[in-house]
């Protein structure tokens, strides 16, 4: 079962400062965090420990237990095959970091530790936000990204109500810790992407099927907008020139094209919701001695896993299902 996909929908807020619930859109998030805004019950600010954060939909359709399963989540990576069905998280590892480690006993808890952690899938939005994210944070810029579309067993058992998101700094979660025995599943309120959304941690058996596409497609870019791109790009100097002013001394040389592709990423980025713009316009920075034509159809193909999920999903009706 296919939800609506929405990346600009309003979100839930609730104050833990006076308990008020209320609706706001993403312009309101967005200057709330430049403290713009205030609590309408209690006048809180984001600076305020108790200040209002979002928080889940109390029509979410995922807080039905029996609705979970039926559901497709997503999950983007790196890895081609994810998830792999024997991950070797010390499969890398040279034999010098094995030494920093302290040796092969501690290679072993390590990835034992590794092993334990929960698998996490969430919302078409929410996985689209954690590539994104790991784009911009993570040097991930140029790495290849796949989407998977996950199936549960229809057989999972769900726990009961909702979490607040329990990932460490890392962003990691010990499976036992949120799905202790007899459970396969558990809900939280996922703060870092689609924010206020519903995302799960879940062992490797909570899951049935995955289908998988590269992403972002190939052949998939607005072709009008990449030529007149290509066309400004091209028609730039591509030779960098040193910066004029007080501060020229800390900036280095750039070029007429460096400038024009980040001046068009920007462009791009403002077509998107406010709190994906910043990461979007990282994700397609345009740096000295860049191909035009590639950069041109890659940026317009990420764009267009926002502004036309529906292409995607057609792309992963055709995609066929593995067994995991």
């Amino acid at each position: 079962m296919e939800r609506r996909i929405d990346f600009s929908r309003d979100r839930c807020m609730l104050c833990a400062g006076c308990g008020r619930e209320f609706l706001v859109d993403l312009g309101w998030i967005d200057r709330w965090e430049q403290t713009e805004e205030k609590c309408p019950g209690c006048g809180l600010t984001c600076e305020h420990e108790h200040a209002p954060r979002v928080t889940i939909a109390p029509r979410d359709p995922a807080l039905d237990n029996e609705r979970v399963p039926q559901f497709f989540w997503y999950h983007t990576s790196t890895c081609p095959d994810w998830p792999a069905k024997h991950f070797d998280p010390a499969a890398d590892l040279t034999a010098e970091t094995r030494l920093r480690m302290g040796g092969e006993e501690h290679v072993a808890a390590w990835t034992a530790r590794q092993r334990s952690k929960a698998l996490h899938v969430g919302t078409y939005e929410a996985a689209v936000h954690n590539m994104l994210r790991r784009m911009d944070d993570q040097a991930d810029s140029r790495n290849q990204f796949y989407l998977y579309r996950v199936r549960l067993r229809p057989d999972v058992v769900v726990r009961e109500g909702w979490l607040v998101d329990p990932s460490d700094w890392l962003g990691d979660v010990v499976l036992t810790e949120v799905c202790p025995s007899g459970i396969d599943v558990a809900r939280y309120l996922n703060y870092h992407e689609d924010p206020g959304g519903l995302s799960l941690a879940l062992g490797r058996n909570a899951i049935t099927s995955v289908q998988e596409i590269a992403i972002p497609l190939p052949d998939a870019w607005d072709g009008g907008w990449a030529r007149e791109a290509i066309a400004t790009l091209e028609s730039a100097s591509d030779v960098p020139v040193r910066a004029t002013g007080k501060l020229a001394r800390f900036m280095p040389p750039s070029s007429p094209r460096a400038t024009e592709g980040r001046e068009l990423g920007r462009a791009l980025a403002g077509r998107l919701p406010v709190n994906l713009r910043r990461q979007f316009e990282s994700a397609v920075s345009f740096d000295e001695g860049t191909d035009p034509v590639p950069w041109a159809r890659r940026a317009s193909s990420l764009c267009g896993l926002i502004v036309d999920p529906q292409r995607v999903l057609a792309a992963l009706d055709a995609a066929e299902h593995r067994e995991v």
